[in-house]
């Protein structure tokens, strides 16, 4: 059912995202206003040897967009860089997102406004930087709408929205071992035994928080994540795997309790327990 809702999903948002795009010249803008939505893309200004920037999506009120694990239903955005000019690479961070649970199943999102930091490494440091992006995404309230933007930005010294993205890599989870010390970790992940490969996670989290756990997967993998016991136990369910897996298969693990998120990644075998 998910796997099926999910194609027909990815179907129908990838046949109407053309629509916007027809007779539309590349503009020369930094923002662009959407369905329920407005995008900027942001200047930061140089980090040593890299660039920063940020992509800014703000939603209009009761409306939410994805997350990059968008969960049972959703889509998440997609990023095309290569009209970018004197950009060797970009790699786009991830801030911690909320769980949200309808009719539809459980989905991973952001509402009100987000921003996405983005860390460029030019071609040529001595050379001038102009950031592109064409970007489509799902805005959704009761039904996913597709929405398209394109974006450019030259990337100057002392960019003017360097607090705005400062402030938005602050929340993009840091990278922590297995058991790692600290009030909020990932403590253990053990098979749950049973009939099917069913994975039990414990975690630390302050005292008075109630814990969130998304979990993530390659390609052609799904798993679901159960909300805490009264322990703060979670349990991860693997519902499908492609047949010609092998491994190991990296299962990558966000934990967030308040205003705190880490991430975590084990490995699994190929029928889907922990190594």
């Amino acid at each position: 059912m998910t796997t099926t809702f999910r194609i027909a999903a990815s179907a129908f948002f990838v046949i109407l995202s053309f629509f916007p795009a027809f007779g539309q010249p590349f503009p020369s803008t930094s923002s662009s206003q959407g369905f329920h939505s407005q995008v900027r893309l942001l200047s930061g200004g140089k980090q040593g040897e890299t660039w920063l920037a940020g992509i800014e999506i703000g939603l209009d009120q009761g409306f939410k967009t994805y997350w990059r694990n968008p969960g049972e239903s959703g889509l998440p955005p997609s990023f095309d860089w290569s009209a970018s000019e004197n950009v060797a690479s970009v790699e786009v961070r991830w801030p911690a997102p909320k769980r949200y649970e309808d009719a539809a199943g459980v989905s991973y999102v952001y509402s009100h406004k987000v921003v996405l930091p983005v860390v460029v490494k030019p071609a040529a440091a001595d050379k001038p930087v102009r950031l592109a992006l064409t970007i489509d995404y799902g805005i959704c309230k009761d039904i996913c709408i597709p929405a398209h933007a394109e974006l450019n930005v030259p990337l100057s010294d002392g960019g003017s929205d360097r607090k705005v993205i400062e402030e938005a890599m602050a929340k993009v989870p840091p990278r922590q071992p297995l058991g790692a010390k600290g009030d909020l970790a990932v403590l253990s992940v053990q098979s749950a035994g049973g009939d099917g490969p069913t994975l039990n996670v414990a975690v630390r989290v302050p005292s008075g928080t109630k814990p969130v756990l998304f979990a993530e997967v390659p390609d052609g993998w799904y798993v679901s994540t159960s909300t805490p016991d009264a322990d703060n136990r979670f349990t991860v369910s693997v519902d499908e795997r492609p047949k010609d897996a092998s491994g190991p298969i990296p299962l990558t693990l966000t934990l967030v309790a308040g205003d705190k998120a880490i991430e975590t990644q084990v490995s699994l075998d190929v029928s889907g327990q922990p190594r």
